[in-house]
């Protein structure tokens, strides 16, 4: 099979042949339809996310090993089985959740498993989906999609979508409540369109690119600016920097900051639920092979994917 893998950082991907694998046990191999290009993909591919003031956290001290297949976001059609399998057949149309652990800490006993202590996620820590085959470790993972739902749209809902409603979901917005969503790409315009769907509340969207806004840098601390008593910050999204706080302000306003890392397997059923019955539907405006990994990553890095970019193996 074919797969783009970063050899090194922040070099061109480079498409190798590699071993298809064979499916055991609970495994199943996924043929990849789909996979989103995701910002979190750019962190790796670069190897370093953003510290306090400005100093790099490496990858590699976060337990990504090279070189890596990455991709997390991966729609595709069930092509092999391990003989535990249960509940599946050839030919399936499948959503993977990525957010895997280790199954034995105490968010994975839960059934928090995006919140692992040693997490084992595809595309960050395992090998992903920008390749034509990838190897699910159990069929658990896998959400049935009907064919209603086409694989370019759904691959956005395990990362883009699911941050998204965890954050929504984080935010406990009542009807009539304001709720103001700083930033309108792929995250953002999922957001927009599942806080209307569920909230009830009064959505306001903000962004520095007009452009971006006819589709639908504000730092968290000016945003702090405008929060009134009991309001609730949500962060999500690996954007790095830092925060300098009045820890006055923060009893006298009663303020409340929450981060929101993906969702659970839930969640994931939830969305996908969401979405076949049209009431979310993820925004791709960009199409690219795999041959053009190293295209979309810098599209994205460099701001000119307005909605999601997604990789047809």
């Amino acid at each position: 099979m074919k797969a783009a893998r970063i050899v090194k950082l922040n070099e061109p991907l480079q498409v190798q042949e590699l071993q298809t694998p064979t499916p055991k046990g609970t495994q199943i191999l996924v043929k990849v339809q789909s996979v989103g290009v995701c910002h979190s993909d750019v962190h790796v591919w670069e190897g370093y996310y953003e510290g306090i003031g400005g100093q790099p956290l490496k990858t590699t001290d976060r337990g990504v090993k090279y070189p890596l297949t990455p991709g997390h976001e991966i729609a595709g059609i069930v092509e092999g089985l391990g003989e535990q399998v249960e509940g599946f057949s050839k030919n399936e149309r499948v959503l993977i959740y990525p957010w895997i652990g280790e199954g034995l800490c105490p968010a994975c006993r839960i059934g928090e498993e995006n919140l692992c202590d040693k997490p084992r996620s595809l595309g960050i820590y395992t090998d992903g989906g920008y390749a034509q085959y990838v190897l699910v470790p159990s069929y658990k993972y896998l959400v049935k999609i009907g064919n209603d739902m086409d694989t370019d749209t759904s691959a956005p809902l395990a990362c883009a979508g699911l941050t998204s409603y965890g954050a929504v979901k984080n935010a406990n917005l009542k009807p009539d409540d304001n709720v103001v969503i700083v930033g309108t790409g792929g995250l953002g315009l999922m957001a927009i369109q599942l806080a209307k769907a569920i909230t009830g509340a009064k959505i306001i969207a903000m962004d520095i690119d007009d452009q971006k806004l006819d589709v639908a840098s504000k730092t968290v601390e000016t945003d702090m600016q405008f929060l009134r008593r009991r309001a609730r910050l949500v962060l999500v999204g690996l954007f790095g920097g830092e925060l300098k706080l009045s820890l006055v302000m923060m009893p006298t306003r009663a303020y409340k900051i929450i981060g929101s890392y993906t969702g659970t397997l839930s969640d994931l059923i939830e969305l996908v639920s969401l979405a076949e019955r049209g009431v979310i539907k993820p925004v791709v405006s960009n199409r690219f092979k795999l041959e053009q990994a190293t295209e979309a990553l810098t599209m994205l890095k460099d701001g000119k994917i307005l909605g999601r970019g997604v990789i047809n193996p």
